[in-house]
C-alpha cells in the first residue's frame, strides 16, 4: 500500500478522531473509505451552485432593468 500525506484542519482532524474512535477503525481507514464513496459518487453527487439551480428562474419576474444600480430604487430602503 502507498503512503499519503494530507494537512487537514484541526477541526476536521478532530472529527476524524472522534469518528475513528465511534467506529473502531483507524483514521487511514476512514479517509479511504470515504475516497472511495466520492469516486462511487461521481460528479452527478456534487451539491449545485444555488445559480445553477436557480438558472431557469432568471429574468422571469418583471420590473425595471435598472433595480439594481439606479439609487432611487433604494429611498427609504432599510427602514
Amino acid at each position: 500500500m502507498k503512503t499519503l500525506s494530507l494537512k487537514v484542519p484541526a477541526t476536521l482532524n478532530e472529527r476524524l478522531e472522534e469518528l475513528a474512535k465511534e467506529t473502531r477503525r483507524s483514521k487511514s481507514m476512514i479517509i479511504r473509505m470515504a475516497i472511495e464513496e466520492y469516486q462511487r459518487r461521481g460528479r452527478r453527487a456534487q451539491p449545485k451552485s444555488f445559480l445553477v439551480q436557480a438558472r431557469d428562474l432568471a429574468g422571469s419576474v418583471g420590473g425595471p432593468a435598472d433595480l439594481s444600480t439606479d439609487r432611487k430604487y433604494l429611498k427609504g430602503y432599510g427602514r
